[in-house]
């Protein structure tokens, strides 16, 4: 298909709905917010592209998506078994902003942490069946570190079959963490590599940062971490892995 300027582009503007409305059909609005309207009228958001990481295999995306429909099918119809989706993030001193509204002709700054920046790592679960996120504040992210945390796991749902789905990290497939796995009876999947966009805890840490740690000055990170920590602790979180999920009352 194509329009008044070529092909159909890939990523849409109003500066080119703007160009195929005038070219084509004489059409040109004073406001942008009219071409707003035409873009929600068609079924179009506002919103970034995905990214993909050079490296990532979408057929082996493919295969690992088919076979694991089975697994999360048994797994969500059995009430005894718990599933959670695992990821790490760290969290640092330096200055993150997101777009925010203000009035106009002004640009509040938000301070820039000079000198060294300190950070801590955070190791985040996503229980798919209740939207529940067990999150815990480490130092770094090592198989040691990963052990402890899985006993805590373990603790949590002592009598629970528990499904973790995480990646291939080092520190996941160390000879201590994958100790850990077998005494505390864990059934461990890794998602395929370079592939966080199929985990959906990843949609848990934007909507942590975004709630907290963006458009904020650091100073110290202590006081910050347990910040976090207890709003990803205390907010339920409704995000699906290949559209399997209960309803999660949010």
């Amino acid at each position: 298909m194509t329009t008044a300027i070529g092909k159909v582009p890939r990523f849409w503007s109003t500066r080119i709905l703007a160009t195929v409305l005038k070219r084509r059909y004489g059409v040109l609005y004073a406001s942008r917010t009219s071409y707003y309207v035409l873009f929600r009228e068609s079924k179009f958001s506002f919103h970034l592209p995905g990214k993909q990481y050079e490296k990532a295999d979408p057929q082996a995306v493919a295969e690992w998506k088919d076979e694991q429909q089975e697994r999360l099918k048994e797994a969500f119809s059995d009430p005894d078994t718990v599933i959670l989706c695992e990821d790490e993030m760290v969290l640092t001193q330096a200055t993150t902003t997101q777009k925010v509204w203000i009035p106009k002709g002004t640009t509040p700054a938000v301070i820039e942490t000079n000198g060294t920046r300190k950070n801590r790592s955070i190791y985040g679960f996503l229980n798919l069946k209740t939207g529940k996120e067990h999150a815990f504040a480490t130092e770094r992210q090592t198989m040691h570190e990963t052990a402890a945390i899985l006993l805590a796991i373990r603790k949590i749902y002592p009598r629970e079959k528990i499904l973790l789905i995480w990646d291939g990290a080092g520190w996941h497939r160390g000879s201590v963490a994958q100790e850990a796995i077998r005494e505390h009876h864990i059934e461990a999947v890794h998602f395929p590599p370079y592939s966080p966009q199929l985990n959906p805890q990843e949609h848990v840490w934007k909507q942590g940062r975004s709630a907290v740690t963006h458009n904020r000055f650091i100073p110290k990170i202590e006081p910050v971490t347990k910040e976090l920590v207890d709003y990803l602790n205390t907010t339920t979180f409704p995000y699906s892995l290949l559209d399997f999920k209960e309803q999660v009352r949010v």
